[in-house]
């Protein structure tokens, strides 16, 4: 005996929704708990270093499948049907749309979240407890024409981003702009400023999102620490490196202003 757990982050091109991930980790959980064999599968975007891809797993290893989480219904519900045909196939903590649909009734047993005509249950994603982590305040921009022949924006920005993009971190992206007009940007300073309060950490190109930090009460040693990190990061690209240094002014003049 051996499961295969699959969900929507385990196809081509499924969503990969955080609730998707939370309840896939709950039925992990569990099946771990009752010292049940199991593999979880991801798709080539979601697959952790050293995790199994669907298109790896092989059917005949397996004799139970569990989709977890979304809607059970769809092309990509219809091909691990037919692919994992031999095996026990379960839907667990989905939504079912119509009970008749090949899908949905391609499952030998649904244990639905919700369904027409029935009570809804909790959802598994509000199940485990996430691990929390920094949120890291973001402020990039584009060229500013102002800036001339002195502007690199591009090339910072693209450096930062490849940065980012390798922190395990809920990186917020915000905005020292203010317009009234769009619910997504802030209106007021004070509530620019609330939203850099609420971080442990902010980088920013813009010297107000700086100052914006330091208002707030953030540690400049941790703002420090992040010009030194980028530092390193980027010391084999001069341009860039003083660009990156060029921030550590900044953070000086964002102190004392």
């Amino acid at each position: 005996m051996r499961i295969l757990v699959a969900g929507w982050s385990s196809v081509l091109h499924g969503e990969a929704t955080a609730g998707d991930v939370l309840a896939t980790e709950a039925v992990a959980g569990a099946l771990a708990g009752a010292g049940l064999p199991f593999d979880t599968a991801w798709s080539a975007v979601m697959c952790p270093p050293g995790g199994l891809r669907l298109d790896d797993a092989r059917p005949e290893d397996y004799t139970h499948l569990v989709f977890v989480c979304g809607p059970a219904t769809g092309t990509p519900v219809a091909e691990l049907h037919e692919r994992f045909a031999h095996c026990e196939r379960l839907a667990v903590g989905v939504s079912v749309l119509d009970p008749s649909d090949p899908a949905t009734a391609g499952f030998h047993r649904v244990i639905a979240r919700d369904r027409p005509g029935a009570d809804a249950h909790r959802d598994l994603a509000a199940g485990p407890e996430p691990a929390l982590v920094p949120v890291l305040g973001v402020y990039l921009t584009g060229g500013q024409r102002e800036y001339g022949t002195l502007r690199r924006h591009d090339a910072v920005r693209a450096g930062l981003e490849q940065w980012l993009g390798g922190l395990d971190a809920a990186r917020l992206p915000l905005e020292t702009r203010l317009d009234p007009r769009d619910w997504r940007l802030p209106a007021t300073p004070a509530q620019a400023g609330s939203v850099a309060a609420r971080c442990d950490a902010v980088v920013s190109m813009r010297l107000h999102g700086l100052v914006l930090a330091l208002r707030a009460g953030l540690d400049r040693a941790a703002l420090e620490d992040v010009v030194a990190r980028l530092q390193a990061r980027l010391s084999t690209e001069r341009a860039l490196a003083e660009d990156v240094d060029s921030l550590q002014v900044r953070l000086t003049a964002a102190e004392r202003a």
